[in-house]
């Protein structure tokens, strides 16, 4: 039996305590290499990688046919969703939004805690537990790390329990955008022998980047990566994150000097100052005019290279790169809307009905 028939038979201060990887189980399916939550991106490996990223495409083919699009709605019509985001998103809800949309999933929306009972004096925790009465599925952006954890392991703990999809959580983890962009490196390399072998440069903010953490730990599930990690001193990479590099046995290096690693790059993964999480405004004393990549960057990076940001975008990247075909940001936006309605999909089961009508499609 999988533990994660067990998540409502562990005390929240053992649970709390584990690392990612330890708790990864206990998110899973009884029985199943399939998430029920999807909470961490050290739940996914390889497998559930691959199955979601090929999910995402036939979702991606099936709807550019009415046929196609009416089958997809029917999907989960008869299921609602809550988007809890009590943090500021408007990529992220939307694409899950449209996720939602795509797939027949009703949703309803709370986009600021000042709206709910919160402001009364409620828990964050009463409060979700409420949204859970009327809902068949959370997907929650939230500013404390750790805090979709809780609510996974608290709605487990209940008489209706649902899953939890964490649409971001503090400075720690962003499973979701992770798996975009692994979907869109997917794509990207598809002629080019895949993800494997590949280098990735991560350039900026990546001290407090929760993307470039969850990408990271997700590129470890591939073979012969190298990874280059970018920054100021200031805003380098995290111990943490690099521990766990050297645990899978993942090359890596770190630089400032950005010009210099361009040409070594199959991806560039490029991000922004993350200065919201700033106490006194020390981001502004860091000058990163050096990260930035500019029209004649272009020149340097290979043929087969990309480009990608998480977004919104500042000034890290040149709005005049916006027309060269390894610009992939765009394509990353759509490409999270595919493969969250493949999570979606899978979290509820509707992945091998989705599968056998594309295949039908095809005959």
């Amino acid at each position: 039996m999988s533990k994660a028939a067990l998540l409502n038979q562990v005390a929240w201060d053992d649970f709390s305590a584990m690392s990612g990887s330890e708790k990864a189980p206990y998110f899973l399916k009884p029985g199943e290499q399939k998430s029920y939550h999807a909470l961490l991106a050290q739940q996914f490996s390889r497998p559930m990688l691959e199955e979601l990223c090929s999910l995402a495409t036939c979702v991606r083919r099936i709807a550019k046919t009415h046929e196609g699009s009416r089958f997809l709605q029917s999907q989960l019509f008869d299921k609602r969703a809550m988007l809890y985001f009590s943090q500021p998103s408007t990529r992220t809800y939307l694409s899950f939004y449209s996720a939602c949309q795509i797939i027949g999933l009703q949703t309803i929306n709370v986009r600021d805690s000042k709206t709910s009972s919160e402001v009364k004096g409620e828990s964050p925790e009463d409060t979700v537990r409420t949204f859970s009465s009327y809902t068949d599925l959370i997907i929650m952006r939230h500013p404390a790390g750790g805090f979709a954890e809780r609510i996974a392991w608290m709605l487990s703990n209940t008489s209706r329990p649902v899953p939890v999809i964490n649409a971001g959580s503090g400075k720690d983890q962003h499973p979701t955008q992770a798996l975009l962009d692994i979907y869109t490196l997917d794509r990207s390399f598809e002629k080019t022998g895949g993800i494997d072998g590949k280098s990735v440069v991560f350039v900026g903010d990546l001290k407090r980047g929760r993307t470039v953490r969850s990408l990271a730990w997700l590129l470890t599930k591939y073979e012969s990566i190298k990874m280059y990690f970018v920054a100021p001193p200031e805003l380098q990479i995290g111990e943490d994150i690099l521990a766990q590099l050297d645990a899978a046995g993942v090359p890596y290096e770190l630089s400032g000097d950005f010009e210099k690693v361009i040409p070594e790059a199959d991806a560039i993964y490029m991000t922004r100052i993350q200065d919201e999480w700033d106490v006194d405004n020390e981001s502004s004393a860091i000058d990163t005019e050096a990260y930035h990549f500019k029209k004649e960057h272009l020149a340097l990076l290979k043929k087969t290279g990309v480009i990608m940001h998480p977004l919104p975008r500042r000034k890290e990247i040149d709005p005049a790169v916006d027309s060269d075909p390894r610009a992939m940001y765009w394509r990353q936006v759509r490409n999270g809307m595919w493969i969250r309605s493949a999570l979606i999909l899978s979290i509820f089961g509707c992945d091998q009905a989705v599968r056998d009508f594309y295949e039908g499609s095809l005959s």
